[in-house]
């Protein structure tokens, strides 16, 4: 029997998130791990000091490594086990976890260097997650809509993840890229699991896609695709990493360095694409046939500062921050042993 969806934690500290709340909780376990009971597993042992981890996660394609390596054993050989919750959008999961409801999220880095820009949270960032591949992150055009060039989002409504997220951000610069001005764009903040029905269903113009919703709106909605979004200037962007509050990294360094293991050994392995294919219909709620055509971003896990501050000069430039942004500075180091 699958588990009981967990509802939304209700904190709203950081009031970054605008989409809708449209999956429910998918909870996952590494298994019965190294400890012996519950009661255990809410402190540590002899590898970790917090064995049991609340991680917030997202139903898309990227985190198939997360989910590999709490299927086949990364978390359990270094003393951990972990609860996987997924919100619908990274800003969301940022939020509980700003709130404490997550030890650590997967969030895309947009929210995650505004936080920490303007002062809501001191944040750690524990692990890279994925960067772009082409044909990975599309703006698509409802087929009943105008919209068939970059030149036709003028003035449009935009389906995006939520607002203050790095999809709003992409579709500013790609629009920028091809002339077009985008303060008349209606912001549509839509959970991406419902954004190939808002395009078949012509609630939305055009709409910012990732896979698996990418495939899904080609197959399903019929929707047209408009400009890829991480070409060019944006080619090989990073999009969404690991990271916790500072406060708990600082107490719980030996529990972040296990997570940075477990996520280097897991990313390994799921450069095999058959061993993470498996795995997609599970977590992303897609079946088979999409799983087995659609295009992967690039997984990484080790946070590279020169690579990540490619964001926040973008959010800069864009007004999403005020002010530069140290990101080595947020990237936890493991202690030395």
């Amino acid at each position: 029997m699958s588990p009981l969806p967990r509802a939304l934690p209700r904190r709203n500290l950081l009031k970054l998130a605008g989409g809708m709340v449209t999956a429910g909780a998918l909870m996952g376990t590494s298994g019965c791990g190294l400890l012996g009971g519950s009661e255990e597993q809410k402190g540590g042992n002899a590898q970790v000091e917090k064995a049991h981890l609340r991680i917030g996660g997202l139903p898309t394609s990227e985190l198939a490594p997360l989910h590999l390596a709490a299927k086949n054993g990364h978390f359990q050989r270094e003393g951990l086990t972990v609860e996987i919750i997924n919100a619908p959008d990274g800003a969301t999961a940022l939020n509980s976890t700003i709130g404490g409801d997550y030890d650590i999220t997967f969030s895309s880095y947009v929210p995650i260097f505004a936080a920490q820009a303007k002062g809501i949270a001191q944040l750690k960032i524990v692990a890279d997650c994925a960067s772009s591949n082409p044909n990975t992150c599309m703006i698509m055009a409802s087929p009943e809509s105008s919209v068939r060039t970059p030149q036709d989002l003028a003035d449009k409504r935009i389906a995006i993840s939520g607002s203050g997220t790095i999809s709003e951000l992409l579709v500013k610069a790609s629009m920028k890229a091809n002339g077009v001005d985008y303060d008349g764009v209606q912001w549509m903040p839509l959970g991406f699991i419902n954004m190939p029905n808002a395009l078949r269903t012509n609630q939305v113009d055009a709409a910012f896609v990732v896979e698996p919703f990418l495939t899904l709106s080609a197959r399903d909605a019929g929707a047209v695709p408009v400009v890829d979004t991480v070409t060019g200037p944006l080619e090989d962007l990073p999009l969404g990493g690991y990271v916790s509050a500072a406060k708990f990294a600082e107490e719980n360094p030996k529990t972040v360095a296990a997570f940075q293991r477990a996520m280097d050994s897991a990313v390994t392995e799921a450069q095999d694409r058959s061993k993470i294919e498996p795995l997609l219909p599970e977590f992303a709620k897609i079946d088979k046939e999409t799983a087995a055509i659609i295009t992967l971003l690039k997984m990484n896990s080790r946070a590279d500062a020169t690579r990540l501050q490619r964001i926040p000069r973008l959010m800069l430039e864009f007004g999403y921050i005020d002010k530069e942004i140290d990101v080595a500075s947020m990237i936890f180091a493991p202690p030395q042993s």
